[in-house]
């Protein structure tokens, strides 16, 4: 099935291979890593955030079912440790770890699992997890509130789990992030559960400074020998690039994501040119647009602005080429990207024709939402209002902070949004985030209803053959770009830096951030103790 697809994210995505340490790994010291995204943690309850910052934490206070192997491309069984698959394709048996505990003490069961699915599927919550959790034959029923508890999900023993799909689908792909972690049933719904959460992770929550950072400590009984390797890890937070520089270069931390004038500085610096890695993400950065403002309602006036904006000029002068530019919606390194398609052509007077032709000679105002963000906020929206003013369109920026900006687009609270999506590993996953039964507070923030894209999709799940569901899916991908219900702006090309010190780093195309923080060491050099 998927897996066998998924080898081209490894030849693609993971084309840069971090050699293999040839020294024994050390134990102890501390893993200083950073959250670049923003000035704050959403929350400690990871099922309710889908920011990519929040997971930096989550990757080492939780587990999912299943988790990413970077050097594979693809989800391997974590909780899990196989699953016997029965039902044409539908039915998923998991034999569960047996040796797996909560930080508090208890062993996880296939309660824990089930607890777990239903609370992700409460429809008054609206947890972002739930667009994974919806493959399960009766979570639909859960959201809606028809149904207590999930019908496809069936305990057969403390460590054996039947979960039965609606689609033929690899579950890996849907339960490998932290939005779907286990958490323990008999503590998760405690209000206590957020300021101290517990988990089943290699460490161990410490202390949570609001605005400043997250300690965790090493978790003695983690189910891996041997593992974790450090004695702490702290997630501090540092939202701004020339903070981070400063504290990389004064050796205060020891990850640093790098912003498009630090990737060009570091390249040319011999003393820092030996720390970067880099890895083509699973990520789209685009403008969404709201179709209920009349001039987004039609396609001619969307497929005008795609027209209007010089993508190129901006990837090249701002982003600094820390990026690719996007045809569509599903990036370079996802197993049904189609190598044919061309992007949008940087056409303004056709763009001006099409504004003509929908009824909009003279062009309309509308109000653009944004954060501060260099690759994917406020610098891209300021480079791209002359070029809209050429052609007719005003822009108006309401400046918000990026966590902001994820509620913002989840409740469909604006005229347009600039953001970054994961639009992968799994192609299916990505364009179910405009199926119209997607619901907007899960991933269809631009309120996306097509009967023709719908009917595609749910062929590509219903197919046993891999080739007509690669088939399917670019031609769905393909709608996308007629449709353009956003602007295709580009797919990230993600850059960090990491101290000589800190070994085991994995190329993780998903989202290079998330480390599977138990492999990681921390040789003697390192300053922190």
């Amino acid at each position: 099935m998927m897996f066998k697809k998924i080898a081209i994210v490894a030849g693609l995505g993971l084309a840069l291979s971090v050699t293999a340490e040839a020294q024994t790994p050390r134990k102890g010291g501390t893993i200083r890593m950073t959250a670049p995204y923003g000035s704050s943690f959403t929350s400690m309850d990871i099922h309710t955030t889908q920011r990519a910052q929040d997971e930096i934490v989550a990757k080492g206070l939780h587990r999912s079912l299943y988790i990413w192997d970077s050097a594979e491309g693809k989800p391997v069984p974590e909780l899990a440790k196989e699953a016997i698959v029965s039902g044409g394709g539908l039915v998923y048996t998991f034999k569960l770890r047996d040796d797996a505990y909560f930080h508090h003490g208890r062993k996880m069961t296939a309660d824990d699992v089930i607890w777990s699915y239903n609370r992700i599927m409460d429809g008054a919550k609206a947890y972002p997890g739930a667009r994974f959790v919806r493959m399960i034959e009766g979570a639909s029923e859960v959201e809606k509130g028809k149904a207590k508890e999930i019908s496809g999900l069936k305990k057969i023993d403390d460590f054996t789990l039947e979960m039965k799909l609606t689609e033929k689908v690899d579950p890996g792909f849907y339960f490998f992030t932290a939005l779907t972690s286990i958490y323990p049933a008999d503590e998760g719904a405690k209000d206590s559960f957020i300021q101290k959460p517990i988990g089943l992770g290699p460490f161990k929550f410490v202390e949570h400074v609001p605005g400043s950072r997250v300690v965790l400590e090493r978790f003695d009984k983690f189910y891996k020998p041997g593992k974790p390797y450090a004695d702490k890890m702290i997630v501090s937070i540092m939202g701004e690039a020339a903070a981070r520089d400063v504290a990389f270069r004064n050796k205060e931390i020891d990850t640093s994501v790098l912003g498009p004038a630090q990737y060009v500085a570091y390249q040319a610096d011999p003393a820092l040119k030996g720390t970067i890695v880099e890895v083509a993400e699973v990520f789209t950065r685009y403008m969404g647009i709201n179709p209920s403002f009349k001039p987004f309602s039609d396609k001619r006036v969307r497929q005008a602005i795609n027209h209007a904006i010089d993508a190129d000029l901006i990837i090249s002068k701002l982003v600094k080429n820390k990026a690719y530019r996007a045809t569509s919606w599903l990036p370079l390194t996802s197993p049904a990207y189609d190598k044919t398609m061309k992007p949008y052509a940087f056409d303004p007077a056709k763009a001006k024709q099409l504004l003509a032709d929908a009824g909009y000679p003279t062009g309309f105002e509308f109000e653009w939402t944004a954060s501060q963000n260099e690759s994917w906020g406020l610098p891209i929206v300021e480079a791209i209002i002359p070029m809209l003013d050429r052609v007719g369109i005003k822009v108006k920026v309401k400046q918000v902070e990026t966590a902001v900006l994820a509620e913002v687009a989840r409740k469909g609270e604006f005229q347009a949004f600039i953001y970054s999506q994961a639009t992968g590993p799994d192609p299916q996953a990505a364009l179910k985030c405009f199926h119209s039964s997607t619901p907007q507070s899960a991933c269809n923030y631009t309120a996306f209803k097509n009967a023709d894209f719908d009917k595609l999709l749910d062929e590509a799940g219903q197919t046993d053959d891999a080739a007509k569901r690669v088939q399917l899916m670019q031609k769905a991908n393909a709608l996308l770009y007629d449709e353009a219900p956003v602007w295709f702006f580009n797919y990230n090309k993600a850059v960090m830096a990491v101290q000589p010190w800190l070994k085991g780093i994995q190329l993780n195309a998903t989202e290079l951030t998330h480390q599977n923080v138990e492999d990681l060491w921390v040789a003697e050099t390192s300053p922190a103790k």
